[in-house]
């Protein structure tokens, strides 16, 4: 999901554990490739933890290697995967589809999972998160909050399932608002998204959505010292700044990790792509800021909870 320019790494390791089996008696061996590090604080990061969530929870030797981002680099690091056993592959991004779409024949043993794909084969599938509604909750709780009604929305890339959901919220709770959207076109550059940021901030925005993990951090401690109000996005970033962050759209990775893990092991895994949401415990809303009030935070709780009984957003 996250590209940087950062020299290939060939790190691995392996964490000792009992290999489980499946019900046909197969042992598993849990490989992830990360464009980035795990040490980023952001996605990468997610993914070591959705990693070390399948070892506690299955009792699997995991591995992992970092800096893949071409074709061939990934390649390479699942032959070294594979020498050392490993057959189920997490390629912890989207970029991982097209690579894996080229070399999956190559290895018809070795269950290849990705995210955020439509991409699919015997032994490739991919995992989505259904991250309309969480930019719907997200939109929401900005059109309630902004004073000057004017919202900004800094996001990476339009195809960000979250962008749209997050402009329906605000519409919804707030017709009156104005919704300021602009897009970095790199997850990693801060620089972009702190010029967008100033041009929001003068043009009189004082909610914002900064919906891209490599860069929401700094625009928020920068939001804070402005004295402007943020949605968190991704993590609960309530303790990064706890008055500022009015609440965080949050995607549990280590649970969907856990989810498809569990049916790697009950054979039980489609060759189609698969959609995690609310319902699945896959997503769900953050901390809300005391500046909240109580009834709007009563007022959102039921609406999620409405979305995961019936499937249907508060505008439908």
């Amino acid at each position: 999901m996250k590209k940087l320019t950062i020299i290939f790494l060939t790190l691995f390791i392996i964490l000792a554990g009992c290999s489980q089996l499946s019900s046909s008696g197969k042992n598993y061996r849990v490989g992830m490739l990360v464009e980035t590090t795990i040490h980023d604080q952001a996605w990468g990061q997610k993914g070591y933890k959705g990693m070390q969530t399948i070892q506690e929870e299955y009792g699997v030797d995991i591995f992992y290697k970092e800096g893949v981002q071409t074709y061939a680099q990934t390649v390479n690091a699942v032959e070294d995967l594979v020498d050392q056993g490993v057959n189920v592959v997490f390629g912890h991004s989207s970029i991982y589809g097209k690579h894996f779409r080229q070399l999956h024949r190559n290895f018809p043993e070795v269950e290849f999972i990705y995210f955020n794909g439509q991409y699919s084969a015997e032994n490739v599938t991919s995992l989505n998160f259904s991250a309309h509604a969480m930019g719907f909750f997200g939109g929401m709780v900005a059109g309630e909050m902004t004073k000057s009604d004017i919202i900004g929305l800094i996001a990476v890339f339009e195809w960000q399932p979250e962008v749209e959901g997050f402009y329906e919220g605000v519409m919804h709770q707030n017709p009156e608002a104005e919704v300021q959207i602009s897009f970095t076109n790199s997850w990693e550059d801060r620089g972009k998204a702190h010029q967008i940021y100033n041009k929001m901030k003068t043009e009189g925005a004082d909610v914002f959505y900064p919906a891209g993990d490599l860069f929401n951090i700094s625009l928020i401690n920068q939001m804070q010292k402005d004295h402007k109000y943020a949605i968190g996005y991704l993590s609960d970033q309530s303790t990064v700044a706890e008055n500022t962050v009015l609440t965080s759209t949050v995607q549990q990775v280590d649970k969907v990790y856990n989810l498809a893990m569990e049916r790697v092991i009950a054979e039980d895994l489609p060759n189609e792509p698969i959609y995690f949401d609310f319902k699945d415990g896959a997503i769900s809303m953050g901390k809300y800021s005391a500046e909240v009030p109580k009834e709007f935070k009563n007022e959102m709780q039921e609406s999620v909870e409405q979305y995961i009984e019936t499937g249907k957003l508060p505008n439908e």
